[in-house]
């Protein structure tokens, strides 16, 4: 009697007792995860600004257990499946995380937001100035989202489904989950934390890839000296005012997205640096982290023992590594094409996590030759593969919603 009055007082521990085995040994598994995403986020191994929030909404949510009124067993966190009116407004009033995730999570706010922070970061004039380079190697790192979509509607999911998981090839967040809320409403959830959790994880494993696939002597190649021709904000400005408008003629659906990207770059080269600092600093890194928190707290063990996660952890996989193979063959074909002149290390950069591919570039080729510069080139790619990872969004959200 005494053990259970004490697990009355602990209802944490009480949920934990009451699971079963499956459930009680998830939770105590992702605990134990967000407590390494939060040292590895801490060493630098895997991105901090995110994972750090993550693993430790991870950890809380899946400890914080309890009972609620109707016996069932839940948080005070969130309730991402509320789909009743009168359901929701009393969850906005109770749970702490609710008006975060109805209000920017789930209608795609919160990735808008994000963009906009990245478009006042990004100098497109690394891109316009190797446009073709560029695009190519963007072009070849989508090669995970081809071949997964076709893969996942074998292995049984929807043709909807199957669309949204293959953008995690494109290893863009913000991207993936619009793509996946519009798409696939009832696993946009753990497709976008599956999609957060491994891109993560690109950080610590491209160069193990990279290592692998590129000797040493050509991983070390420095570029030739090149004369750049020199892009000019105006140049910049009538290039994103031209592609936003033509891009959101074409893709009306992901018109938000292409607008806030844009809208960024422009402010950035207006000179508005008011507005600049607003979004690169303040907004930028105010979303990422309730973004990162949010991934966090829906990271529930009952979320990950959805059947069809399994499915969703092995697809997100092989799409990243395909993209990375393709990236590094689009590297291979430029290094050849050139002469041997090319670093194919740069491929990597096209796949579209920026700037954490760009900078795993730079790093391979300066652990063998330090004095080495390619970040301009992986920049353009990187950048490259953030406009392709969302027209190709838009091209799948058209053709099968």
């Amino acid at each position: 009697m005494e053990h259970l009055d004490l697990l009355d007082v602990f209802q944490g521990l009480a949920t934990l007792w009451a699971s079963e085995p499956r459930l009680a040994f998830m939770r105590l598994f992702l605990i134990a995860l967000g407590m390494g995403l939060i040292y590895l986020g801490r060493k630098g191994v895997l991105e901090g600004l995110l994972m750090i929030p993550m693993g430790l909404g991870m950890a809380t949510v899946n400890a914080g257990v309890l009972f609620l009124d109707d016996g069932r067993q839940g948080t005070l966190f969130v309730d991402p499946l509320i789909d009743d009116v009168d359901a929701l407004m009393a969850a906005l009033q109770i749970n702490w995380l609710q008006p975060v995730y109805t209000l920017a999570f789930s209608n795609g706010l919160i990735a808008c937001l994000v963009f906009m922070g990245i478009g006042a970061l990004l100098d497109v004039g690394y891109m316009m100035a190797r446009p073709f380079q560029s695009m190519f190697i963007a072009l070849c790192a989508e090669l995970g989202t081809l071949v997964v979509f076709p893969l996942a509607h074998a292995l049984g999911l929807s043709i909807q489904d199957s669309a949204a998981v293959a953008t995690i090839g494109g290893a863009d967040g913000p991207m993936i989950l619009f793509t996946s809320l519009i798409l696939s409403k009832d696993l946009f959830v753990p497709i976008t934390v599956v999609a957060y959790l491994y891109l993560g994880l690109t950080y610590g494993g491209y160069p193990y890839m990279i290592k692998l696939l590129v000797p040493r002597h050509i991983r070390g190649m420095k570029m030739p000296a090149e004369k750049v021709r020199k892009v000019t904000p105006g140049q910049k400005i009538t290039f994103c005012v031209t592609a936003c408008t033509i891009l959101s003629l074409l893709f009306p659906v992901a018109a938000p997205l292409f607008l806030s990207l844009f809208i960024g770059v422009i402010v950035r080269e207006s000179g508005l640096t008011k507005y600049t600092d607003l979004f690169s600093n303040q907004l930028l890194y105010g979303a990422t982290f309730f973004l990162g928190l949010m991934l966090g707290v829906l990271c529930e063990a009952n979320t990950i023992l959805n059947p069809d996660v399994l499915i969703l952890l092995v697809l997100g996989i092989v799409a990243l590594t395909i993209s990375g193979l393709g990236g590094l063959m689009g590297g291979y074909i430029l290094y050849f094409a050139s002469g041997r002149r090319f670093n194919p290390v740069i491929g990597i950069a096209g796949v579209s996590c920026l700037p954490t591919t760009a900078k795993v570039a730079q790093k391979c080729v300066a652990e063998v030759t330090p004095d080495a510069v390619i970040l301009p080139h992986a920049l353009g790619a990187s950048i490259s593969g953030v406009i392709t990872s969302a027209v190709l969004a838009g091209i799948l959200i058209a053709t099968v919603q």
